[in-house]
């Protein structure tokens, strides 16, 4: 069940106003994309940022439905909350679900999982690639946003992927105006990012401006942890307590959601969208960076995986 919101105030009219300003442009971007390309799709985690970038669909095409597809890369490490979030969601707005199983591609062979419990992140671009080939999907719809991570900032709105998927960052195209060039070649995609001028904080108040639910694990709850690497990880059964490793009964909660193994909590009292914005205020380091342990590997660690296929 999504977690109750609380009395969380409506932003200030400036904020509001600039709100509505990135609301527009990215209203833009979605309808450009629906009238250049033939087969497109939305990237649909249940994470808070694919939340809002399918609201943004929803009011885009209103009061006809979403008229392309939405897909979720499922690496099989996901937290229970937000695949019960996940289909929730879809089923009230009517959507047409696709889900791409990392574990089906393990089972292929087309990749290969270093052991029981190791991140699936990486993994995640071949499954992926193959599920936009065989959709034959021409542009897809990501959540990403240029404040979360530095290789992200280096992205267009429109990024152009060759016919292998990859990416180059020296062969984007300029967006002059927000003028957006949709032609591309036989066999290239285009990955389309419509939130890429949103900060976090941005879809904190989008969330209470619309009063979007989101998955319960955003706000502060208990759970067993242990700190690994300098970050609070959940005990699971993917996740189990090594020898020497002290399990902790902390309240937490999540400022981004991914796969378990890598992503880690934030001591938290924020219980509703007011006290999480109170917490954002103060916040000195990106979620990516304070939550992502595969981010952490190395400054270019999102870089690569970019250039390889991944969002």
């Amino acid at each position: 069940m999504p977690h109750a919101r609380g009395a969380a105030p409506e932003p200030g009219a400036a904020a509001v106003d600039d709100l509505r300003a990135l609301e527009a442009e990215s209203v833009h971007v979605i309808r450009e994309v629906a009238a250049e390309f033939e087969n497109p799709v939305l990237l649909f985690s249940g994470g808070k940022d694919s939340i809002v970038l399918l609201r943004l669909a929803e009011k885009a095409f209103r009061p006809s439905p979403v008229p392309f597809p939405v897909l979720h890369v499922d690496t099989g490490h996901n937290f229970d909350e937000v695949l019960e979030f996940r289909d929730r969601r879809v089923r009230e707005g009517g959507l047409r679900l696709l889900v791409a199983s990392v574990q089906a591609s393990i089972d292929a062979g087309r990749v290969r999982e270093d052991g029981p419990g190791s991140s699936r992140n990486r993994l995640q671009t071949r499954t992926l690639l193959d599920a936009l080939a065989e959709g034959r999907f021409d542009a897809a719809f990501g959540g990403a946003r240029r404040d979360e991570e530095r290789a992200r900032a280096k992205e267009r709105v429109f990024s152009v992927r060759d016919a292998a998927g990859q990416w180059d960052p020296r062969h984007q195209r300029p967006e002059p105006w927000s003028l957006y060039n949709g032609r591309i070649h036989p066999g290239e995609q285009v990955r389309v990012f419509p939130l890429s001028n949103w900060t976090e904080l941005d879809v904190w108040r989008y969330v209470a401006l619309e009063e979007l639910d989101l998955p319960s694990i955003y706000f502060a709850h208990e759970r067993d942890v242990v700190e690994r690497d300098g970050m609070l990880l959940a005990v699971t059964d993917l996740t189990p307590a090594r020898p020497g490793e002290r399990v902790q009964r902390l309240r937490v909660r999540y400022r981004t959601v991914g796969d378990l193994t890598v992503t880690g909590a934030v001591r938290s009292e924020a219980t509703d969208v007011q006290a999480v914005l109170a917490e954002l205020g103060t916040a000195t380091v990106s979620e990516r960076g304070a939550t992502r342990a595969d981010d952490r590997t190395s400054a270019a660690a999102m870089e690569d995986r970019k250039r390889e296929g991944y969002f």
